[in-house]
């Protein structure tokens, strides 16, 4: 049989996608011939990269979103199979930065929201996408987590524990969807160029990349887009509760 490498027509609903890896997500989906719903929780990240996209002559329409916010998951949802006409790809990227030491004050704060942000919205997201995805003929859903769910750094618990928590998701979703063809996936960044890294310097940056990657260097955002795209092709068909390091070899690495 053919399989087709193709999104050509397809529609994908992406969170977080205002900028970082979000934004090279919707950009790499809309020039791949995706419809593509372009969601942040800023509004005006939102709507500049779908007018960005629309000034190309690619197909993209923006929704603010707060994930953290379950009634407006379910109204932007419905809002984006009315303006495409249904829904083939859920890519879950929203993400929030979450470091406190076990012993902090508000360490309970962090850990509500990093709950919230990076884990809770995920099963939110997908509950209220399911029932287009089940009429997709090709349903693909794919979640961002972190290789800090695959080894922690010092204080970083409730991140550490939420994206954790994304890979145990995807792989109970996986199996339990497998049998109606819904494959669901797991991208775990390592050091990428986003905003959650732009505080540090240069220096700094080479260091860290030196010190624990194969490649000596920071990843670009559009390199974990094209992982994202790459699992969302109607090829993909077979791969599903995989979850894959795109991280210069960060895990690989032990000295």
């Amino acid at each position: 049989m053919a399989l087709s490498r193709s999104v050509q027509g397809l529609t994908a609903l992406i969170t977080g996608a205002g900028s970082g890896m979000g934004r090279a997500t919707a950009e790499v989906f809309a020039r791949e011939g995706a419809k593509v719903a372009v969601t942040d929780v800023s509004a005006d990240a939102a709507f500049e990269v779908a007018d960005a996209l629309k000034s190309q002559g690619l197909s993209a329409e923006a929704w603010p979103l707060d994930v953290s916010d379950g009634d407006a998951i379910v109204e932007v949802t419905q809002a984006t199979v009315a303006r495409f006409g249904g829904l083939d790809i859920l890519v879950n990227n929203a993400g929030i930065s979450a470091f406190a030491a076990i012993d902090a004050p508000a360490y309970d704060v962090v850990w509500e929201r990093a709950f919230t942000v990076l884990l809770t919205a995920h099963q939110r997201l997908v509950r209220a996408a399911l029932p287009h995805l089940r009429a997709s003929k090709h349903p693909r859903i794919v979640n961002i987590a972190s290789t800090e769910a695959l080894g922690a750094t010092a204080r970083d618990s409730p991140y550490a524990a939420a994206k954790a928590g994304v890979t145990g998701l995807t792989r109970a979703l996986a199996v339990e969807l497998g049998k109606e063809g819904i494959t669901v996936n797991c991208i775990c960044p390592g050091p990428i160029l986003t905003g959650m890294t732009q505080g540090l310097s240069e220096e700094d940056r080479q260091t860290f990349a030196n010190r624990r990657t194969a490649l000596r260097r920071y990843g670009d955002p559009e390199e974990v887009a094209h992982m994202t795209l790459s699992l969302c092709l109607p090829a993909a068909s077979y791969i599903t509760g995989a979850v894959i390091p795109v991280d210069g070899g960060l895990m690989a690495r032990n000295a």
